[in-house]
């Protein structure tokens, strides 16, 4: 085999794993044939003679390609600039590591991940400033809805905060400020990250970076990108644009001129409209306040009457959409536009469902895109902060219960970008020590795989195809996560292995 970028005829001696292996009479190894990007024939290794360049399987187990149906582009590939500040224990510890980094080469510091909502201290604007000085500095939340400025970063970009703390709106405004560097350095940082992505299993992803995305994908698979699929996103604020220039679901989005590594790769994906909080930041709308703050029932940021005009709008455009919704009451009101709109698509996240709403996303074939790492990187803070809720929170088995289709994905940056996370977070609950957390929302490797793939290992689907050097339906939640990655093919091109 010439490595990356080959186009395999032929995958020998693999077996089978998740959908596509119901078809099968064993699990004796099987050889799989591909031509022209399509599985064409699985038959038993050895029974029909190899063709084109051979990929030897060597016994690894094989899946369909895997999918991270919520990522952050940009902001994810950017990531590795920024100084990480995921370990801070306090705001004093989250300013000292600031005060010890060099700033990028547009002078400005920004460090990201910081999780303030489990910290014995308050940020403030005398402490920030005190460890940075006049060095414009940005702390981006992991959950990204809240930001940290000192003075000269506030000053900066013309805001005001008398604690440095900026929420929702315009803590978005200040990420895509900083994510909107010069295109050639993002889309190197994006293609860099597509290779990282490839190396863990990933075919394809839904892109919501909150930017004009039908330009930047085209010119990054023009510069190169060939890594994976990609459906990408629009925002309420380039609806029209989006309109205009005929922008519809599922459609294929290419310059005529692209190479032909990255024919076929991007699609037109959903609206996605931000329609709550977050529980870090304290403000996902919910049905019973935050302890300590009894005004705080957190914010539904788009009122339910607009809501249901831009599902309306975007189905008649013909765009899906793609509702973040958090808390409860953000849930339900997304379930109430759904259903008077008649919009297709999903509700992301949905980590506090009411008990009465889980039959409605079954009825109404709404989508649950969930990222099952997230109930572990909180369980302590939904310990805290959501202790008085009444409605199911985190729901992975109550939400397949009730007939929902479910599909993972990371929230990259937030949780890494690694399907095998999300696979083991939703069938152990747990990633360290402790017991499993809430066990009766687990799912089994069978169900949690298929939330991660698009299509199945069978004659006539894309060769779309993981080599695994684990059995991913008999290892460990420990072996899930370690998944070794022996090879990963798009369209039976080879984009990770040799």
């Amino acid at each position: 085999m010439n490595g990356i970028d080959s186009r395999i005829g032929t995958i020998t001696a693999v077996r089978i794993a998740g959908p596509g292996a119901e078809f099968l009479i064993d699990d004796e190894p099987v050889d799989i044939f591909i031509d022209d990007g399509l599985i064409s024939d699985i038959a038993p290794t050895g029974a029909i003679p190899s063709r084109g360049e051979v990929l030897e399987g060597k016994g690894a187990w094989v899946v369909p390609g895997l999918w991270d149906n919520h990522v952050h582009t940009v902001q994810w590939a950017l990531a590795t600039e920024r100084v990480a500040l995921g370990a801070a224990s306090s705001a004093a510890e989250a300013a000292a590591i600031m005060t010890a980094a060099s700033p990028l080469p547009d002078g400005r510091l920004v460090g990201s991940g910081f999780r303030d909502a489990m910290w014995p201290d308050a940020p403030s604007l005398a402490l920030l400033d005190g460890a940075t000085g006049s060095t414009p500095t940005y702390l981006i939340n992991a959950d990204v809805h809240s930001t940290w400025l000192n003075t000269a970063a506030l000053q900066l970009e013309g805001f005001a905060s008398p604690d440095g703390m900026l929420r929702e709106e315009d803590a978005f405004e200040i990420s895509r400020r900083l994510n909107a560097v010069d295109p050639a350095r993002g889309d190197d940082a994006v293609i860099a990250a597509g290779q990282r992505a490839a190396s863990r299993g990933i075919t394809g992803l839904v892109d919501f970076d909150m930017a004009w995305n039908a330009d930047a994908w085209p010119r990054r698979v023009a510069a190169g990108f060939a890594s994976h699929r990609v459906e990408f996103a629009v925002y309420p604020f380039d609806l029209e644009r989006a309109i205009a220039a005929g922008l519809r679901t599922g459609e294929l989005h290419e310059d005529p001129r692209v190479p032909d590594a990255g024919r076929g790769l991007v699609h037109v994906g959903p609206l996605k409209i931000i329609s709550d909080g977050s529980l870090g930041t304290r403000t996902a709308a919910c049905s019973h306040s935050y302890p300590g703050d009894p005004e705080n029932f957190g914010v539904l940021t788009v009122p339910p009457a607009e809501l249901t005009e831009l599902l309306t709008v975007a189905t008649g455009a013909g765009l899906a959409v793609a509702v973040h919704a958090i808390g409860d009451r953000a849930v339900t009101g997304a379930l109430d536009a759904f259903t008077v709109s008649g919009a297709v698509g999903s509700i992301e996240h949905a980590q506090l469902v009411r008990h009465a709403d889980l039959a409605r996303f079954g009825r109404l074939g709404v989508v649950a895109s969930v990222q099952p790492q997230h109930a572990l990187d909180d369980r302590d803070l939904v310990g805290r902060h959501w202790a008085g809720q009444t409605s199911i929170g985190y729901p992975l088995g109550a939400l397949r219960d009730a007939g929902v289709e479910l599909r993972f994905g990371s929230d990259a940056p937030v949780a890494p970008l690694d399907p095998w996370q999300a696979i083991a977070a939703a069938v152990t609950r747990t990633d360290d020590d402790r017991e499993p957390w809430h066990p009766e929302e687990r799912l089994t490797r069978e169900q949690a795989l298929r939330a991660s793939v698009r299509t199945a290992l069978r004659p006539g689907e894309v060769a779309d195809i993981v080599l695994c050097g684990l059995d991913p339906m008999a290892t460990t939640g420990t072996g899930l996560r370690a998944m070794p990655v022996l090879a990963t093919l798009v369209s039976g091109r080879l984009t990770h292995g040799v």
